[in-house]
């Protein structure tokens, strides 16, 4: 007779933390949609279309293309200056 001293608190515990399980579940959607997950089963997750090689190098930067000198000026623009150097001296 003294173990419903213990067993009864206990239950009402349990079933106390169960209803708290079951209302927090409610709260955040977890019986929204119940349709769903049970025709995933269903399907079959072949139709997805795998990504394609691409054919040109996404990797390469515009910076590998262009040389630089010290100063930092593109070797093209470091030609153009030298030109326009060159006729100010002639």
């Amino acid at each position: 007779m003294s173990v419903l001293y213990i067993m009864i608190p206990a239950a009402l515990v349990l079933a106390g933390i169960g209803i708290f399980g079951f209302i927090y579940a409610v709260k955040s959607g977890q019986f929204d949609d119940l349709d769903t997950p049970a025709l995933r089963a269903v399907f079959d997750d072949d139709d997805t279309i795998a990504p394609q090689a691409s054919t040109t190098d996404s990797t390469t930067d515009s910076t590998t293309d262009s040389t630089t000198d010290s100063t930092g000026d593109s070797a093209a623009d470091s030609t153009v200056d030298s030109d326009t150097d060159s006729k100010d001296h002639a």
